[in-house]
């Protein structure tokens, strides 16, 4: 028997600080529970190497956001409750939960960069990929993903690849590496939805031309039409880039239980990406795959997703889903292949 890779598992008590102050929010410290369960679920005979978090630095968050962003992150929080738009709220513990998020998930890919561990998922809370480079917004108030990529790139990575299958675009990721070669964005998600960014034509500006890789999918979307859109587009595009770290904004929300989207994947179909993306980083040779936990607000769905990305990580391999596609969805994809 071929034995199961160490996973690298970023998760803190303090994350679950971070709560609404008028009561229920779909993003909610329950989330991390179900997570939790998921990996537990997930992990079988499977070993972890545990990262504790330390408080982003200021030169880390500022590599992607605007020069103060975090001095004036951190005067707002002061207030001690309240809300920073209609949806991104804050109380008591959520700098501390912030600032700890966003610097694990820089642990998280230094531990990966570093060590015998080449696989890992950051339970981290609150999400960051619609924080945008002078403005919190969608429930993020730093951007993680986008801070943990750019401190890979300072610590020697040439390339860096970002998967973000969150159902909602990533805007403020995309924004932040948009005139930036050395980092290749690609996005799965609804189309129209929430944050209204994300069209095919979004493809980069500059010396980033070509570095976006926007796949908008209409309502209804289900696991054949992911399958189709890994195999068509995203693995031919992280092949041809051939990036030194591949990292995901792993959102749940695309599953069909969820409240706050209308695609329908299960949790098998997050499981085949997975192996798809393993597969991926095996075959250019170092073997580093990081998922950085973003939405998802079904505790069922979420705990289910979780544990298929989990035993995929620990080398069960599911193959990627296969079936008809309707003719909304086969436009939505030859409009993304003609644009890149």
């Amino acid at each position: 028997m071929v034995p199961q890779p160490p996973i690298a598992l970023l998760d803190d008590e303090r994350f679950d600080g971070h709560r609404s102050p008028e009561g229920y929010h779909p993003e909610r410290p329950e989330r991390l529970d179900a997570a939790r369960a998921g990996v537990r679920s997930g992990l079988g005979k499977g070993s972890l190497v545990a990262i504790s978090p330390r408080p982003v630095r200021a030169e880390e968050v500022q590599r992607v956001h605007a020069a103060g962003y975090l001095g004036g992150l951190r005067e707002a929080l002061a207030a001690g409750d309240g809300a920073l738009d209609g949806d991104t709220y804050f109380c008591a513990g959520t700098r501390e939960a912030t600032e700890l998020a966003a610097g694990g998930t820089v642990g998280l890919v230094e531990t990966l960069m570093d060590s015998a561990a080449r696989r890992g998922i950051a339970l981290v809370r609150p999400p960051g990929h619609h924080a945008r480079p002078r403005q919190p917004m969608g429930f993020c108030l730093l951007n993680n993903v986008a801070i943990a990529a750019a401190a890979a790139l300072g610590r020697g990575a040439q390339r860096v690849a970002i998967v973000d299958w969150d159902v909602h675009h990533g805007n403020g990721t995309q924004e932040m590496f948009y005139e930036d070669p050395r980092v290749l964005f690609i996005s799965l998600h609804q189309w129209p939805c929430y944050p209204g960014t994300g069209a095919a034509r979004e493809t980069g500006r500059g010396a980033g031309q070509g570095s976006t890789l926007n796949i908008p999918l209409p309502a209804g979307a289900d696991p054949a039409v992911y399958g189709a859109a890994f195999r068509r587009l995203v693995l031919p595009a992280l092949d041809a880039f051939q990036a030194d770290l591949v990292l995901v904004s792993a959102g749940f929300d695309a599953h069909e239980r969820d409240p706050l989207a209308s695609v329908n994947l299960d949790a098998a179909t997050y499981g085949a990406m997975t192996s798809s993306l393993v597969a991926h980083v095996e075959q250019v040779g170092h073997g580093r795959l990081g998922m950085v936990l973003e939405g998802g607000y079904d505790l069922r769905a979420l705990e289910d997703s979780v544990a298929s990305v989990t035993r995929a990580l620990g080398g069960h391999v599911t193959a990627l889903p296969e079936g008809r596609l309707g003719p909304e969805f086969e436009r939505a994809l030859v409009q993304a292949e003609a644009v890149r």
